[in-house]
């Protein structure tokens, strides 16, 4: 597996090894050993999965406190922009984004540290989404951005009038206004 540095601190792009031939492909996701080697100690206790349709757009979602999760995501079927936010206080990247297109085709992953807001949206016609996470959700203790936040200057890629977001990721608010 390679990693591929960020510029933001624990924040890791990972291109797994693919081996295929006429019958299809084979990879590793996911081995505790290999991760170690990569300087990625977690424990994952939770994996959850999502399916979407072309311009859904899931976040910018975090747990807070103890409660807060590293990932680590990718895309099943189909093609996403992942984005995350840097929302450690004390880091000096506060506040900066970072962007990847993970697709069924790629294989790339992202690993996520703790103290990190995250999303995506869907770029196919519909996408399966998989995502370890190294700490048990919490509904008391999640939070969010506004994934238009224009201080953050994310670029979507797809057009504002194609997204399709829930009721509660609408009304999150802009980072300048959390409290963590």
């Amino acid at each position: 597996m390679n990693r591929v540095e960020t510029g933001l601190e624990g924040l890791f792009v990972l291109e797994p090894k693919v081996f295929g031939d006429h019958r299809g492909y084979f990879f590793e996701s996911y081995n505790k050993n290999s991760f170690k080697e990569l300087g990625i100690n977690c424990e994952f206790v939770q994996d959850n999965e999502s399916y979407s349709t072309y311009g859904t757009l899931r976040g910018l979602h975090f747990q807070k406190g103890e409660f807060a999760q590293a990932k680590l995501v990718r895309v099943v079927k189909g093609s996403v922009l992942d984005v995350v936010v840097d929302i450690r206080k004390d880091s000096k990247t506060y506040g900066q984004s970072f962007s990847c297109e993970l697709t069924e085709e790629n294989k790339k992953m992202m690993f996520i540290p703790r103290g990190f807001a995250h999303g995506f949206v869907v770029l196919s016609e519909t996408a399966i989404f998989q995502y370890k996470c190294d700490n048990l959700y919490s509904p008391q203790n999640e939070g969010g951005i506004k994934f238009n936040d224009p201080e953050l200057k994310i670029n979507w890629i797809i057009p504002a009038d194609k997204m399709i977001l829930s009721d509660k990721d609408l009304k999150l608010t802009p980072l300048k206004e959390l409290s963590i």
